[in-house]
This record gives structure tokens, C-alpha cells and sequence, in this order.
């Protein structure tokens, strides 16, 4: 099909950007839904993404297992930093995780001889199709459906709204936050690897601050009310630059506009106020 071959061609950065861009974003979601104000998921995806091309490139590693070892280090070292570091809350929690982020890029960039410094990595393999990411985004979108609905993702939504009355019915607040920043970080992780095996060519000022403000705007308009509100604000994010790219310097003023009278207007998110705008079904006849 002549069409589609152009249509890949031309596209397929962008619908492989939207799969990992959605990852991202329910990282985000993980750690917002159990109250945490973090800005560290770009400072995880870029120790994702250096981890899985390093491996691919120095020792020429297959993409899968590359990718899961760039999943497991973003996770054990958000499992070292949690425990003092999820002491705090709001923005002083923000304050902390954005200062580990500039940590990670400051590493990055002064390691030359290991991740090429501020030059970044060039030549990486382009491993990562189409049905990598759409499996990663099938398999993380289920696992958080199932445990939005489960009991313990029901804990984490107690928690947000009232930590100390969480605590008071004795739940165990640490290990629920310590839990959402860890599997947070790791899915940040598999974003990282799978976008650094489409982009051929990663450096360090992708995940410096303005990548962790974009991931937090994805699950900020998306809403946390659902996994399906974080995928909709990380397509929304991806999408919205490409969709007025025609309005030329205009771009970001519009761009900008759009994302204000989202967040006035529907404050929970996009996905509540789809959930709202939905009929209901009526009401059996007695």
C-alpha cells in the first residue's frame, strides 16, 4: 500500500513519539494519583534511554533486554532517594526531585567518555517498531487499569485526597507513595529506551526541566482520575504542536491558550469532563 508507505515514511517519528510520550504520562499518573508532586520522571527517562542505547551500542545487546535494564536502574535508584526524599510533600517534594533531575543531567553531561557529554550519544541502532511500543503501552495501560479498580489503587486515591486520614485508619502511606515513585520511575524508564531506539541520537538537555514540566502537564490535563485521562493528555501534548504547526510563530501563543482554558475549565482534567459529558444510561422502569 503505496499510501501508507508515505504515510510511515513522513510519520512514523511522530506515532512512535505519541506511544512513549503516553508512557510518560502515566508514569506521571502513578505518582500523582497517590498525591506526589514530582518533576523527576525526565531525569528517569534519560537514565532509560542512556542505559538501553549504551547497552545496545558498546555491547550490542538486543532492544528488549537492553530496554528492561533500562527500566530496573531508574527504578532502584528512585528506590534509594524515595525513602528520605518522600518525607516531603507538595513543593518542597517538587523542589527535591528537580534538584535530583539536574543531578542526573549534570552527570550526564561531565561522563564524555562513557555518554558523549554535552555532543550526547549519535548512531544508535533503530531497534524500536511500532509494535514494541504498542505492546509497552497495551501491557502498562492494563496493569494500571487493573490496579485503578483493585483495592490498593483505591488506597492510593485515599491517600491523595487525605494522607493523615489514611494514616489514621492504618494504612501504610510510605510504602503505597514509595511504591507509585518507584514503578513511576521505571515506566519512565521503558519510555526512555523505546524512544531512544527511534530518535538515533540522544543528549542530555531532552530531560532537563522543560521535559519534566511537559510530563506533568500530560497527567495534569489528562486528570488522574483514570489511566485513560493520563494517555489522553500525553496524545493531547503530542499532538497539539503538529496540529497547529500552520499557525507558524503563532504557534505557541495558541498552543499555550489551549492548554489555559483546559486547565480553567476542567480543572480534574479532560478525561472527568468526558466522563461528565457522557449520557447516562436511563433508569429501568419499575
Amino acid at each position: 500500500m503505496e499510501w501508507l508507505d508515505s504515510f510511515w515514511s513522513t510519520y512514523s517519528t511522530l506515532v512512535l513519539s505519541l506511544g512513549t510520550n503516553v508512557l510518560l504520562a502515566l508514569s506521571i499518573y502513578l505518582t500523582l494519583s497517590c498525591g506526589l508532586l514530582t518533576v523527576a520522571n525526565a531525569a528517569f527517562m534519560g537514565l532509560g534511554a542512556y542505559t538501553a542505547a549504551l547497552l545496545t551500542l558498546k555491547s550490542g545487546m538486543a532492544l528488549w533486554p537492553a530496554v528492561m535494564a533500562g527500566v530496573l536502574l531508574p527504578a532502584l535508584i528512585a528506590l534509594a532517594i524515595g525513602r528520605p526524599t518522600l518525607r516531603l510533600s507538595g513543593v518542597y517534594l517538587a523542589m527535591a526531585t528537580l534538584a535530583f533531575g539536574e543531578v542526573v543531567r549534570i552527570v550526564i553531561l561531565n561522563t564524555e567518555a562513557l555518554t558523549g557529554g554535552a555532543l550526547g550519544l549519535n548512531g544508535i541502532p533503530q531497534l524500536s517498531e511500532w509494535y514494541d511500543v504498542a505492546a509497552a503501552v497495551g501491557m502498562a495501560l492494563y496493569v494500571l487499569l487493573r490496579l485503578a479498580r483493585s483495592r490498593n489503587g483505591r488506597t492510593m486515591v485515599a491517600i491523595a485526597q487525605d494522607e493523615t486520614a489514611a494514616e489514621l485508619i492504618g494504612l501504610n502511606v510510605r510504602a503505597f507513595k514509595l511504591f507509585a515513585f518507584v514503578a513511576g520511575a521505571g515506566l519512565a524508564g521503558l519510555a526512555g529506551g523505546l524512544n531512544a531506539h527511534f530518535t538515533f541520537f540522544i543528549s542530555p538537555n531532552e530531560y532537563g526541566f522543560d521535559r519534566g514540566v511537559e510530563i506533568l502537564a500530560m497527567g495534569v490535563l489528562g486528570g488522574t482520575g483514570s489511566p485513560w485521562g493520563a494517555a489522553l493528555g500525553g496524545v493531547l501534548i503530542t499532538l497539539l504542536p503538529e496540529l497547529l504547526r500552520g499557525l507558524g510563530y503563532y504557534r505557541p501563543l495558541i498552543n499555550g491558550v489551549i492548554l489555559i482554558v483546559i486547565v480553567l475549565y476542567s480543572p480534574k482534567g479532560l478525561w472527568e469532563l468526558c466522563r461528565f459529558a457522557r449520557p447516562s444510561a436511563p433508569k429501568a422502569a419499575r
